[in-house]
């Protein structure tokens, strides 16, 4: 997992995993809210952007909006299923990041 700390993006970790999985373009959720206005850590994304830039690929951001409530809900299906266990929000948090490549790649 790579951490957003207060000082920036862990960057080497980064380098390292575009090494590792080579990609050719990088995808980022861009929050809103439901009206499709701004989100308040809007900003914090941008700059984030600039720092994946940084690394020569192109960078497109996709409307992650409702992700993490959809994530959460197919989670929470699968628990009371009996398929799962306890909910972390980092599993939640990895699941919105499927349904944001998921709406990349139909877009």
């Amino acid at each position: 997992m790579i951490a957003n700390r207060s000082t920036g993006v862990e960057s080497g970790k980064i380098a390292a995993l575009l090494a590792e999985w080579r990609p050719t373009r990088l995808v980022v959720g861009m929050p809103a809210h439901a009206d499709g206005s701004p989100s308040d850590i809007q900003e914090h994304v941008e700059r984030f952007i600039e720092e994946l830039e940084a690394h020569g690929l192109p960078v497109e951001t996709v409307d992650e909006r409702y992700t993490s409530v959809e994530a959460e809900r197919v989670l929470k299906n699968a628990r009371q299923a009996g398929t799962r266990g306890r909910i972390s929000k980092e599993e939640i948090d990895s699941a919105a990041a499927v349904f944001i490549a998921e709406r990349y790649l139909a877009g």
